[in-house]
């Protein structure tokens, strides 16, 4: 050791304290490098040594566990900067430079304070005064190559984890459904209830293309995923449970699954966190796929091919609807069957769906400017009429594949019951495994060992219920055996394909379904709005492009309104015809009002009141003041004047079929047909009246 020089250790640095700082980088450094930590707490014999007694040493050693690459959560080095700055330390001990700090911003700091409150730096090698330029600087040397060391350690560090990630050797945490073999290669799993669960996550995503439809296949028939639980603590332990959806994006988007071996898929910044002391975190960002530094495809057996992968990121990266993004977004359950689809023709956007009061019939509209920057909206489109011919259109394509279609369809349902209940049944094997084991670990134990006879007994008959629990469950579960189709059914299964437009029709056909169809053959469709027509642009997934045209829609107000024609029918009809006969005519000719339905009296009265139609056949004698209507037939006071009766005698003789009339109302007004002849035969020569007797 070089000799203290006694220039430098004076007696009021052994008036103040001696501060002996103890540090290690990580718990497991303080748990298993004891001798480094040893040496550290043997300064205080050196201080000892030169002179400080010992109520004037004190130990910082709050820092055990901490790093020294920064001051941020390292309470003993704050606290020595403390007492370093407020005069009452005399010296600092450390084992080396790098015990106080691997930051030069932090070890400058320390040798700055401890220059102007003249604080001795003691280490094993000698002791050093702040305030002389040659130990300044031989101090400032050492907080350099402290700091250098580390980073030439990380440095090689990473360069082996890249050196063994270029050939495929670093090894991560697998994902499930893999494990690793004697040899260290990455196998799938012997687990076949865990290979088929996996795999029936991808087989169904490649078939409905959304990961929340995964969740519900697996929430529908009462199937169970996977998780393996990894640690010293839990080697190797499998547990099932519910499949959520923040698992299967997690599975989609993991390469590891096609087989390939990828570094590099994060990557970790430091960002400073606002707080009351400055806080620094790591933040990991995930890097695009292909910005991947390191991808070895084919490195180890996988449930599917990097090319099938590389479908389900495009698939997944489409269903997105974020707000900066312009995506068809998943399948709904919506009626509208373009939805995610059309196009704007007249400034290219993205337009959305929108549902009218029914909640059945789709609106196209093109808003985005007007949601976003208060302009108008561009244009809006009712669907029904848009989507029906698109469908037509979808349906004339898929006219020559029927077979094929059929074919594959039929395939796909038995495959997919087959899954289901291949699945179950690997359920129920392991549940009886688990019970034969727990009879075996009981039939094992010696019958007078009743203390774990009688643990071993439940854990049998807990099994056993659990067993038989399953079994109750299957035999519940409707369609979980796979469907034995014979000949006879799949033919009419075939012939019944070839109507694809009454399967399109059928109740039982979902809407999601349709979307799901339409979108295997339809990229994209574009809708421009004519004057009198709505042109439609189909861009089909081959890129070849197929127009038509469709009448637009009238508006509501003409689409309600009267047709000229059955305006015209009233007028000529109402100058002999009551109301009522009017709107029977009218029903009769096939006309329809413009609300729909068919014509009543009520209806027409409404018709000749909005266009000023006026009636020569009222109902009320009021409107008829001659008491003669347009087709001939006179009110009964009119009757009665003309026959010089009274006009009870009238209704007398209506009741009694003597006279031809007509009533549209119980108790209401009647109307009389009077021919020369009924006149003759019924006219009085002079009308009688009748006076009442009074008492004299």
């Amino acid at each position: 050791m070089t000799s203290p020089t006694p220039a430098k250790l004076r007696p009021e640095h052994l008036n103040r304290q001696a501060f002996v700082y103890v540090r290690q980088s990580t718990l497991l450094q303080v748990r298993e490098h004891t001798a480094s930590t040893a040496r550290q707490y043997h300064l205080v014999e050196r201080a000892r040594a030169l002179g400080w007694p010992e109520e004037r040493i004190t130990v910082l050693d709050q820092d055990q566990g901490h790093s020294g690459t920064s001051a941020v959560g390292r309470d003993g080095f704050e606290q020595l900067l403390t007492e370093v700055g407020m005069g009452r330390a005399g010296a600092v001990l450390s084992l080396e430079a790098s015990r106080l700090a691997r930051s030069c911003s932090d070890w400058y700091r320390l040798l700055e304070i401890c220059a102007l409150t003249e604080t001795l730096v003691i280490d094993e090698d000698g002791l050093y005064d702040p305030n002389q330029y040659n130990d300044r600087l031989l101090l400032g040397f050492r907080g350099t190559m402290s700091e250098a060391e580390l980073h030439w350690l990380r440095s090689r560090l990473l360069g082996g984890k890249l050196e063994k990630a270029r050939h495929g050797q670093l090894r991560f945490r697998l994902p499930v459904g893999f494990v690793f073999d004697a040899d260290q290669r990455i196998v799938l799993d012997p687990d076949e209830e865990v290979q088929q669960a996996v795999r029936l996550v991808f087989d169904r995503f490649a078939e409905t293309g959304s990961a929340l439809a995964v969740v519900n296949h697996f929430a529908v028939h009462h199937l169970r995923f996977p998780t393996r639980r990894w640690g010293r603590r839990y080697p190797d332990e499998l547990r099932w449970g519910p499949l959520r959806h923040g698992r299967v994006l997690a599975m989609l988007h993991n390469p590891a699954y096609a087989g390939t071996y990828v570094y590099g898929r994060t990557h970790s910044r430091t960002q400073l966190l606002p707080g009351e002391a400055p806080r620094i975190k790591g933040r990991t960002r995930r890097v695009a796929p292909q910005d991947w530094p390191i991808v070895l495809v084919d490195a180890h057996p996988g449930y599917l091919t990097w090319e099938q992968f590389l479908r389900h990121q495009h698939r997944l990266d489409d269903n997105r609807t974020g707000r900066d993004s312009d995506r068809r977004g998943a399948v709904r359950e919506g009626a509208a069957l373009l939805q995610g689809l059309v196009l704007c023709g007249a400034c290219g956007r993205r337009m959305s769906v929108r549902y009218l009061a029914d909640g059945r019939r789709p609106q196209y509209e093109c808003n985005q400017v007007h949601a976003h920057l208060a302009g108008p909206t561009c244009q809006s489109l009712r669907g029904d009429g848009i989507d029906a011919a698109v469908a037509q259109v979808f349906l004339q394509a898929l006219t020559p594949a029927h077979l094929e279609v059929s074919l594959a369809a039929l395939e796909q349902l038995e495959e997919r019951a087959r899954q289901i209940d291949r699945q179950w049944q690997l359920r129920l094997e392991r549940a009886r495994y688990e019970a034969d084991l727990a009879r075996r670990r009981f039939l094992n134990v010696e019958p007078e060992h009743r203390l774990v006879a009688r643990s071993l007994e439940r854990d049998w008959n807990a099994q056993l219920a659990a067993v038989a629990q399953l079994e109750r469950e299957y035999a519940t579960l409707p369609g979980q055996a796979a469907p034995a189709v014979g000949a006879e059914e799949r033919q009419r299964i075939l012939a019944l394909a070839h109507d694809l437009p009454t399967l399109w029709a059928a109740a039982t056909t979902t809407a999601a379904e349709r979307k799901q169809l339409l979108r295997l053959l339809i990229k994209e469709v574009t809708l421009t709005q004519q004057t009198t027509t709505i042109r439609i642009a189909i861009r089909w997934q081959t890129h070849a492009c197929s127009t038509l045209e469709i009448p637009r829609p009238r508006p509501v107000f003409e689409a309600c309104r009267t047709d000229p024609a059955i305006l015209e029918q009233v007028r000529q009809l109402a100058p002999t015809h009551t109301n009522l006969q009017i709107a029977a005519a009218l029903n009769a000719q096939g006309f329809t009002p413009g609300r729909g339905g068919s014509f009543t009296a009520r209806k027409v009265q409404w018709l000749r009141y909005a266009y000023r139609i006026p009636s020569g056949c009222p109902q009320a004698p009021g409107a008829c003041p001659e008491g003669q209507r347009g087709d001939g037939r006179y009110s009964a006071r009119a009757a009665a004047a003309l026959l010089n009766v009274d006009v009870g005698t009238i209704a007398d003789w209506c009741e009694a079929g003597r006279l031809d009339n007509v009533q549209t109302a119980s108790h209401g007004p009647r109307w009389i047909k009077l021919t020369p002849e009924v006149i003759a035969a019924l006219r009085k020569p002079s009308k009688q009246h009748w006076q009442r007797n009074t008492a004299t």
